[in-house]
């Protein structure tokens, strides 16, 4: 079965101006100026099956925007090819522009001033919708995201919660085949982001979308998200499922302990980091290949009750993902 999304050796660099402090730098630069290459994405390979929901996961700067821009064919790569629905994205032909969106969460698609629904209409014409075609959808959509009664006020009005849903609405409204999200959530309280959250389930379930989620929000990748691919200074680190992912990467995992007498030992973090102590549960944090026998040497010395180990929250393994990644870490647990 051929790929949704096929990438392969894609790459995209930017020449920048470089300028020094000072008078004269600013001077001598009128006459010589300094440039430098950085490399935005470097020469990256995978490929997205039909009615996958992939997270393209990473730090700030890592490739992530860059890549959607690539795939969306708003910018020109340096080097490598990429076909999406068997289209050049570059090539920007309308054949391919009609079956996919582009959703960014720091960008607005609808005019501010105007009411939402006349965004729609806008929306309605460029993509060439019947009109009960149209009328089907959005009544649909607007009833999936709870905003129907909203459509009608003026974009500048709404919460950025409710802009958000705004904006799902516009990018599904000609019904696209793939759809680029790049941080959906960002800024929007919980509640907003559950729904967004759901509302994306449900819809890329019901109409086997292929979607390419990028965000910060881990809980937005672990609601929607089976494989991730990850990128760090515009190259892959991983591609897989989340589960390998930890596995992979995560150094530590968490240990929590009950004992039988209520009373935390004083001298438990001598085991590892102490996370916290809530309700006679102390959470230790430990290295992950010192795990079992730290366990041994717990239930040795130690009356227990309950114990239990678990995986650090994704957010955490993510970030000690990168930070492990720039600088080793050196710290050693003693027993």
């Amino acid at each position: 079965m051929s790929a949704i999304i096929d990438v392969s050796q894609l790459g995209k660099q930017y020449r920048v101006y470089r300028k020094h402090e000072g008078l004269w730098a600013s001077v001598s630069h009128l006459f010589k100026r300094e440039y430098s290459t950085v490399d935005a994405v470097k020469s990256i390979s995978f490929q997205i099956q039909e009615g996958e929901i992939v997270g393209f996961l990473g730090p700030n700067g890592a490739g992530k925007t860059t890549t959607l821009k690539l795939l969306s064919g708003l910018i020109f790569p340096s080097s490598g090819t990429a076909t999406v629905l068997g289209h050049v994205p570059w090539k920007r032909e309308n054949a391919y522009r009609r079956n996919f969106s582009l959703v960014m969460g720091q960008k607005n698609q609808l005019w501010w001033d105007l009411p939402a629904q006349e965004s729609f209409r806008l929306h309605q014409a460029i993509y060439k919708v019947p009109a009960d075609v149209f009328n089907r959808r959005l009544d649909e959509l607007t009833s999936l995201l709870e905003v129907k009664r909203l459509i009608g006020q003026p974009v500048r009005e709404l919460s950025l919660g409710e802009r958000m849903r705004m904006e799902l609405i516009a990018s599904l409204l000609h019904n696209p085949r793939v759809l680029f999200l790049d941080e959906p959530t960002i800024g929007l309280d919980v509640v907003s982001q559950k729904r967004v959250q759901e509302f994306l389930k449900y819809y890329q379930q019901e109409e086997r979308i292929t979607v390419v989620l990028t965000s910060h929000y881990m809980k937005d990748v672990e609601a929607l998200c089976k494989r991730v691919i990850i990128i760090d200074e515009g190259e892959i680190r991983h591609d897989g499922s989340l589960s390998d992912m930890v596995d992979r990467f995560s150094l530590h995992k968490v240990i929590a302990l009950q004992f039988s007498d209520g009373e935390i030992p004083e001298d438990l973090e001598r085991f590892g980091e102490l996370l916290s102590v809530d309700l006679g549960v102390a959470k230790l944090k430990v290295e992950r290949e010192q795990v079992s026998h730290i366990l041994a040497t717990l239930l040795d010395r130690y009356d227990i009750h309950d114990i239990t180990v678990h995986d650090r929250p994704l957010e955490d393994v993510f970030a000690e993902l990168f930070d492990s990644h720039r600088k080793p870490e050196t710290e050693e647990a003693v027993v």
